[in-house]
């Protein structure tokens, strides 16, 4: 004791930083830690936590769970239009991202993506007409992952327009995303002038027959090899889809040149595809969707299958507990803004496009896309660290997503409830960010977190569900 008594002290603060600040002053060593209890320090809550925490129920739950999701064997399988396959969508149902909405609460950017699906579709013929039927009742609303679908963004899916179809052939079932309209003023953002509708029937005209085509002319391509190679050139195939969009446009160009289709339609396509890197983000999106969707409805399972914005509410579904959504107040993302606009400027994060980080890529992965930092912010290590940190909040590792920079390491994948609350530690997301207007378009990309809020209700319903 004596002796201990005469060193330095050096001592881990779990308390307020003024009690490390009274070890400083009489010059000992205080490292405070940004430590909180779980569940927000409520007694009930931790205790419905700890009923889960080591629970073999829950525990075989999450390995058949996860088990599920490693086994998904995503192919993009064709192009065709919304209302023809996708099934129990209404003639006149407009799907959003996010959970579920109505007209009156929606984010600026999302109602004039519905303005602008309305344009598209031919139910107005004008700006106003489209928004007072947009507002009339007449129009259903339903969050794309109802439909197995995922849109980023706003998200915007309607009966005519073409999307993506994604068959996993482990489960023989199929997920749905539209087509990437490239940058500037696009309807996910909530632009609907001439031009952007124009580009919206030319997709539906042009661009989804080539694609379709080309898909006939060969076997459904394997989206898994392709993601992983996109991995290990610098992609985390969320915010970052350069190589992704060039390794498809490689393996689609083949069979659009043996459709028979004119080639001045097949060069237009091409041209699309090529001047738009985020082009393949939509298809990891549907593959995404894919892989957790084979995960859900495992009972007693606290894997998370789906984190979604609609800028308004972030919300997250748990296989588990079914089709219910957990929902918090979502936030505006922080991050990097283009020239002339601000964090003033930003409209609270929206998109179904967390749904790559909820499958272990995106933000999870990025330590494979260390120049992903340059557009959202931080360093390198920033990145490498980002990565290390979800494998706290995980169930396991993927080893087909290998990062070089980690040893060929699998991405963390599978989040837990559980882990999510107990190490208070929200999954981290990359994001583009919207400008709280309608049409303005993309404003900067950053980094955000899921909120704690949807997980602790989450982990409360499951212990209501596991019991004692």
């Amino acid at each position: 004791m004596s002796t201990l008594l005469d060193q330095v002290p050096s001592v881990l603060n779990l308390g307020l930083s003024a009690f490390g600040d009274a070890i400083r002053s009489t010059g000992g060593e205080a490292l405070d830690l940004d430590w909180r209890p779980p569940m927000e320090g409520d007694a009930a809550l931790g205790k419905a936590l700890a009923r889960l925490v080591n629970n073999p129920v829950v525990e075989s739950a999450n390995a058949e769970a996860f088990s599920r999701y490693l086994n998904s064997q995503p192919v993009l399988e064709g192009v065709s239009t919304a209302g023809a396959v996708i099934e129990g969508l209404g003639d006149r149902t407009i799907l959003h991202s996010g959970p579920p909405i109505t007209w009156e609460r929606m984010a600026a950017p999302v109602k004039g993506a519905v303005v602008g699906a309305i344009l598209y579709e031919g139910w107005a013929d004008d700006p106003a007409y489209a928004e007072a039927l947009a507002a009339s009742g007449e129009i259903d609303y339903a969050p794309c992952h109802h439909y197995n679908a995922v849109g980023p963004m706003a998200g915007m899916i309607s009966p005519s327009m073409p999307v993506w179809v994604v068959r996993d052939k482990a489960n023989d079932m199929k997920t749905y995303s539209n087509l990437n309209e490239g940058l500037g003023k696009v309807l996910r953002y909530g632009a609907y002038s001439p031009d952007v509708i124009d580009r919206l029937r030319w997709m539906g005209d042009t661009l989804g027959p080539v694609m379709a085509a080309a898909l006939e002319q060969s076997e459904p391509m394997e989206l898994k090899p392709l993601m992983a190679q996109a991995l290990h050139m610098g992609d985390e195939v969320h915010n970052r889809n350069v190589a992704a969009s060039a390794l498809f446009l490689k393996r689609i160009l083949p069979g659009a040149l043996r459709s028979g289709l004119p080639n001045e339609k097949i060069a237009e396509a091409a041209e699309f595809i090529a001047s738009n890197d985020l082009f393949y983000l939509n298809i990891s999106m549907a593959a995404c969707k894919a892989m957790l969707q084979a995960a859900h409805n495992v009972p007693n399972s606290s894997m998370v299958t789906v984190m979604a914005r609609n800028g308004v509410e972030f919300g997250i579904r748990v296989s588990g507990l079914g089709d219910q959504w957990f929902t918090a107040e979502v936030k505006p993302a922080d991050g990097l803004f283009f020239p002339g606009y601000s964090q003033a400027d930003a409209a609270p994060d929206l998109g179904d496009s967390a749904i790559t980080e909820t499958a272990g890529l995106g933000g999870f992965a990025m330590a494979a896309a260390p120049a992903i930092v340059r557009f959202v912010g931080g360093t390198p290590a920033d990145a490498l660290a980002a990565t290390a940190e979800m494998a706290h909040i995980t169930l396991g590792k993927n080893t087909a997503f290998t990062l070089p920079s980690l040893d060929f390491a699998g991405t963390p994948a599978g989040i837990d409830i559980r882990r999510v609350v107990d190490n208070n530690l929200a999954p981290i997301i990359n994001t583009g960010i919207a400008h709280k207007e309608a049409g303005v378009g993309q404003i900067g990309a950053g980094i955000t977190r899921a909120p704690m809020a949807c997980f602790i209700a989450a982990t409360a319903a499951l212990a209501g569900e596991v019991g004692g």
